[in-house]
């Protein structure tokens, strides 16, 4: 009997799963509702033609439908005239030739005519419409759908023509797109454009891996030289020359300078003079005798490549002399590689480059520049600050944010046609193992890099191998088992004598006088939790790693009645609860039992009608306790652990979802009783309890078989993909790390073990979860119509 799938849109996990696990024909069922989505068509520049607002929009809807693949559908009109015309994508939907005036009116017509259609979204650049200003009034003004415009130049003190202009374009859209709080504070003051219609979305930028930059200058035979750089499609406006003129004396103090001038000529510069800029910057290099310490890259490099080029670079130099250049996407990129920049003082600059995030010349300065140039040159410190502050001013402005900030204005404006969800990444183990050596996981990450000097932690240790057993259970990959016996080996390193576990390690594999100074109970909890976790899977592993580990816990066992923390406790009924499920014996239920009936004893102490908590506070790793409540009632079958695991839970989840959101508990305030509400966002919202969150919501729906703990898993997990207050991603998908945590205003780049463990758990638990609610759904479904 074929299966009927019953695609609900409100759930895009579900959607996914199906794509994975039916049918070809179920598949072509699927892409027919995919195709009735609600559309956005961007009419812009667009490659193959080679501009930067062609390669602006070509990226925000590689990110668009990267994020939102199942709130809408993503289209294109692209602007061409009759000097240039091209063969598009297939996203390219219509083609308007701005050279031809009639055109602009047919377009309109098409697209009111286009029910699918919902949003037109404008990229304006007065360049595009230079000969067709009061047609393109027109198209504006016949349209019927709601328009955004993205004005990628704002001009400030305009004379009269001007100002009408930018009002008439701005009067019919929805909403206006601006990159820099520069461009709105000039649209309000020079412009009289209402502030309400305003929304500031920066520049996107690229996530990059932050490779290894000395094997980089190995690979483009750069090694052991100090490369600066500047790239883009070249006209005179870069005043490129300026730093012609700033290298004699930079290479006098620092000789091994190469200097790369990456990009080919602007096309519509070609057309019009032809190359004669790159000659003259060519003639002047030859004349400077600096031969040596200059290369022309001349190409529109892959992607790929130019983030590498940027990656490499130890210096990058903006030099554009027009004082009105709202934005530069090649200044940006620079910064997000993690360049230290030196700048002119265009609007961007001065935004994105104050409090010691990069230095700022006058224009047209070779003499500012020489001396900024030798300075960061001696001064590695300074540079590797620079660098790093700028890479925090620009985390929130990644593609992917970018994306998140367009899709909620699209939301917004249009009329209740789209609904926002999130899309899936898929499973990455990358920085995980980047992460982990044949001893163990490294404790801490600068950035996505390893800190080794942080050593190791039981905690991080015992939480990979969970999260590793998880993996190996839903992909059976044999790559998974080397990684599991490593940490299973430290957690073994971990075991003293006498039963219990010491939690601090150095990079020298010492421990070290933390252990002394900490209370290790939640660590031998977390590490009971790992043991039990791992024999639960046993059929699937190794016999003689399960058997260890069978001894391992064994060995715990005189130790667990010892425990009295709270969380530890937790932990350690969950470890035997899984070890039990494995082995189908009753022997670790005396245990279980004497911890389950300590939490009873907390809750009846401290629960009242509202406060139904085993503590007087909500602190940290909340979940795990009426998780391992329900445990408990799975392995003993006592109606009270049942009951108490039901009503705490949901009283936790009453006081950690709001308006389809999720807030947990933060590590600067916890939420007291009597306290209705936690404070107002202060930051300090970690990964891990998220994670704790969703692999409770996981077990109390596999119980309890309720929809709303499904809703809201996908509620949680979207949190790590922008669903936050500030709407930023907290998992990075170029690395397959975390980043550390949500703070007020920013997020914590840094890419430990801690954060990347529980994003890897919370992943793992929401695929195996939507598939068993996949086939329990098709399953129930064929036997009513059995």
């Amino acid at each position: 009997m074929r299966k009927r799938i019953a695609i609900n849109h409100t759930n895009n996990v579900t959607v996914e799963g199906a794509i994975e696990v039916f049918s070809t024909q179920n598949q072509q069922d699927i892409a027919a509702i995919e195709s009735s989505l609600p559309e956005i068509l961007f009419v812009t520049s667009y490659p193959p033609r080679e501009c930067g607002i062609a390669t602006y929009s070509q990226d925000l809807v590689k990110a668009l439908n990267n994020k939102f693949n199942h709130s809408f559908s993503l289209k294109v009109c692209a602007l061409e005239s009759e000097s240039e015309q091209h063969h598009y994508p297939k996203e390219v939907k219509y083609i308007l030739n701005t050279s031809v005036p009639k055109a602009f009116v047919k377009l309109a017509k098409k697209i009111n005519e286009d029910t699918t259609i919902q949003i037109v979204m404008i990229q304006h650049e007065f360049g595009f419409f230079d000969s067709t200003k009061d047609e393109f009034l027109l198209f504006q003004s016949l349209l019927t759908k709601p328009i955004v415009i993205v004005f990628h130049t704002v001009l400030p003190l305009p004379q009269l023509s001007l100002k009408t202009h930018v009002q008439q374009v701005a009067s019919t859209a929805a909403a206006v797109i601006v990159m820099t709080h520069f461009s709105s504070d000039v649209l309000i003051n020079d412009y009289d454009i209402l502030p309400e219609k305003i929304t500031v979305i920066p520049h996107g930028t690229h996530l990059v891996p932050h490779a290894d930059q000395e094997l980089l200058k190995v690979k483009y035979d750069l090694s052991g030289k100090t490369v600066l750089s500047t790239f883009g499609l070249l006209s005179s406006g870069k005043s490129i020359e300026t730093t012609l003129e700033a290298l004699p004396a930079i290479i006098e103090h620092n000789p091994d300078v190469l200097f790369l001038i990456i990009g080919k000529t602007h096309p519509s510069v070609v057309k019009r003079e032809g190359e004669k800029y790159r000659q003259m910057l060519e003639h002047k290099a030859s004349a400077l005798h600096l031969e040596k310490h200059v290369r022309f890259i001349n190409a529109f490099l892959p992607l790929d490549t130019l983030l590498e080029y940027l990656q490499l670079t130890d210096i990058y130099l903006f030099t554009s002399k027009d004082p009105n250049q709202a934005v530069s996407g090649t200044f940006s990129y620079a910064i997000s590689c993690g360049c230290p920049i030196i700048s002119t003082p265009i609007p961007h600059a001065r935004e994105v480059l104050q409090n010691d995030a990069g230095i700022i010349i006058d224009f047209e300065n070779a003499e500012q520049l020489t001396y900024a140039v030798n300075s960061l040159i001696s001064d590695a410190a300074l540079r590797k600050s620079i660098s790093s502050n700028g890479l925090h001013r620009m985390a929130s402005t990644a593609w992917e944010n970018a994306a998140i900030a367009h899709a909620i204005l699209f939301e917004g404006i249009s009329n209740e046609h789209i609904t926002l969800h999130y899309h899936i990444p898929v499973i990455n183990l990358d920085h995980i193992k980047k992460m982990t050596t044949n001893f163990g996981m490294i404790q801490f990450a600068q950035i996505n890099h390893p800190d080794i000097d942080t050593g190791y932690t039981l905690d991080d240790n015992a939480r990979a191998m969970v999260a590793l057993c998880q993996h190996f259970e839903l992909t059976n990959d044999p790559a998974d088992i080397p990684y599991i016996s490593t940490y299973f080996n430290f957690i073994k390193f971990c075991l003293q004598p006498e039963g219990y576990f010491l939690n601090y390690v150095d990079e020298q594999f010492t421990f070290t006088e933390q252990n002394h100074a900490t209370n290790l109970a939640d660590s031998n909890g977390r590490a009971i939790w790992a043991l039990g976790y791992l024999i639960s899977v046993g059929n699937l592993l190794p016999h003689k790693l399960i058997a260890e580990a069978e001894a391992t816990l064994q060995s715990t066992l005189d130790n667990i009645s010892k425990i009295h923390s709270t969380r530890a406790m937790a932990f350690a009924i969950k470890g035997l609860f899984y070890a039990n499920s494995k082995n189908g014996t009753y022997q670790n239920l005396p245990f279980i039992e004497k911890l389950a009936n300590r939490l009873v004893q907390m809750y009846r102490h401290e629960s009242s009608s509202e406060w139904e908590w085993f503590e007087s506070y909500l602190t940290y790793a909340n979940s795990i306790l009426p998780e391992a409540m329900l445990c408990a009632w799975l392995a003993t079958g006592n109606p009270i652990y049942k009951s108490i695991a039901k009503s705490s839970f949901d009283f936790l989840l009453s006081k950690t979802f709001r308006d389809d959101s999720i807030k947990v508990i933060s590590n600067k305030s916890w939420l007291q009783k009597g306290e209705e509400q936690f404070p107002p966002a202060i930051g300090g919202e970690q990964p891990i309890d998220i994670a704790y969150t969703i692999l409770a919501l996981s077990k109390f729906y596999g119980v309890f078989k309720e929809e709303e703990y499904m809703k809201k898993m996908e509620t949680s997990f979207n949190w790590f993909l922008g669903n936050n207050h500030l709407h930023q991603i907290i998992y990075n998908p170029c690395t397959g790390g975390c980043y550390d945590g949500l703070e007020e205003t920013s997020v914590n780049l840094n890419q430990g073990a801690e954060s990347t463990v529980s994003y890897l758990m919370a992943r793992l638990t929401i695929e195996k979860s939507f598939k068993n609610s996949l086939i329990d759904s098709l399953q129930e479904e064929d036997s009513l119509q059995i």
